[in-house]
């Protein structure tokens, strides 16, 4: 599904080139025109998460999902004490997010952990709990949901349409997180957004990858009612320095999607290639 993936993607952007339009206006309308992104950054020890937070929050993000890095690893202590330290940083204004994926607790505690880590996480306002179980853990990903208020989130290893269903119709997520460059490209993004959305769920999609697949999903973005957020990995070459022009935020921390044809985006093919 990877090849499929970027296949597809490249098929859209052609499309797009070949009618003048911008993808998101070929997948169905443009619900909005800019999109709030969220700095994904890997967890630390307190002290200098605080720094990496402040240097992204000083650039002009809102929003900010930390993840892997000692959480889950050390102690239940050590795990508060990284998520108040964030949130003292970014502070209550703004959107804060966790993800699990990394964690060793998940794998031997399971459930028992992640129920206990939710309750913590909803102390601390934290906007949503991701990929706290094994990726294919439906009756708990079930069961953890029905018992914390955190909303949880997950999907972002799962491929094709078929695999997300189960979880979107017996509630497992309250927001499910497929990655186009996995998936099988935006075709089947958006039929998972049109799933979730069918199921009284929100997309935000995954986007752990590069400047294209920032670019996809904020075509999808566009034509996808739910989708107001979407990941950008940040300090990675991949996403800031490949494409002409790079992203800029707006000083409400808000990402212009692009609306000339295609992807709406150009790559720069010496980065590219120094980079590849």
């Amino acid at each position: 599904t990877h090849t499929i993936s970027g296949i597809d993607i490249a098929m859209w952007d052609i499309l797009g080139k070949v009618t003048g339009q911008p993808v998101g206006r070929l997948l169905g309308g443009r619900y909005r025109e800019r999109v709030r992104p969220y700095a994904s950054l890997l967890m630390d020890q307190p002290a200098p998460l605080r720094d990496e937070l402040r240097k992204w929050k000083e650039q002009g993000f809102r929003a900010f999902k930390m993840g892997w890095g000692p959480f889950g690893r050390v102690s239940d202590k050590l795990d508060e004490e990284i998520v108040a330290a964030a949130r003292e940083v970014v502070g209550d204004e703004n959107q804060l997010m966790v993800d699990a994926g990394g964690s060793d607790a998940h794998w031997q505690g399971r459930y028992t952990w992640a129920l206990r880590c939710a309750g913590m996480l909803a102390d601390y306002g934290v906007d949503w709990f991701e990929e706290p179980l094994r990726p294919d853990d439906l009756e708990d990903f079930i069961h953890l949901r029905r018992n914390t208020t955190v909303p949880i989130t997950g999907g972002e290893v799962l491929t094709r349409r078929q695999s997300f269903l189960p979880f979107l119709q017996q509630g497992a997520f309250d927001i499910v997180q497929p990655d186009v460059a996995k998936v099988g490209g935006i075709s089947e993004e958006r039929r998972i957004g049109w799933m979730a959305q069918e199921n009284g769920v929100r997309m935000i999609p995954h986007g752990w990858n590069t400047a294209l697949g920032l670019a996809a999903d904020l075509q999808l973005a566009s034509a996808l009612a739910d989708t107001d957020l979407v990941e950008y990995k940040t300090g990675s070459p991949y996403i800031d320095e490949i494409v002409v022009g790079g992203w800029q935020l707006d000083e409400e921390g808000m990402l212009q999607i692009p609306d000339g044809p295609g992807l709406g985006i150009e790559l720069d093919m010496d980065a590219v290639a120094r980079y590849s």
